[in-house]
């Protein structure tokens, strides 16, 4: 568990960390943390994951409010399934992953993601035309967490 904690969780924490006083010197900047649905969907077999995603995002909320006031944004990504991607290629090879992904993808009622989905998001986020927005959490699912 303290492994996958570690491993999901303190990553983007450190990249932020880093880049955060540079934005902040600079007058601004915008950084997108990747996490996943896990962290707001509970899943079988996904608690430590699902606890690691949880933290990247109250993370990035709460760094939100703390670099604002130096015209630095900070949002987070939340895919949940990506098709063609070597993770969807290993998820579709085990048989209790196997089962999740297709009942996940049978709810992705408007498709399946695609690493261009996440890509489009990513950019926007990132330039501009998200000027306003901060400290937000964007699922990029298809509507699988859209109860």
């Amino acid at each position: 568990i303290a492994g996958i904690l570690m491993g999901q969780a303190l990553p983007p924490m450190l990249v932020t960390r880093t880049v955060l006083p540079l934005m902040q010197q600079q007058g601004g900047g915008s950084i997108v943390n990747i996490a996943s649905d896990a962290a707001k969907v509970p899943t079988p077999g996904e608690s430590a994951l699902g606890a690691a995603m949880a933290a990247i995002v109250m993370f990035t909320r709460v760094t939100a409010i703390e670099a604002k006031r130096n015209g630095v944004r900070v949002n987070a990504v939340t895919p949940s399934l990506i098709d063609g991607t070597p993770t969807a290629a290993n998820v579709l090879s085990d048989g209790f992953s196997k089962s999740l992904f297709e009942k996940a993808s049978a709810q992705a009622h408007l498709g399946v993601a695609v690493p261009e989905d996440l890509a489009s998001l990513i950019v926007f986020l990132g330039g501009p035309d998200a000027a306003r927005l901060t400290g937000q959490t964007i699922s990029v699912n298809g509507g699988i967490s859209a109860f």
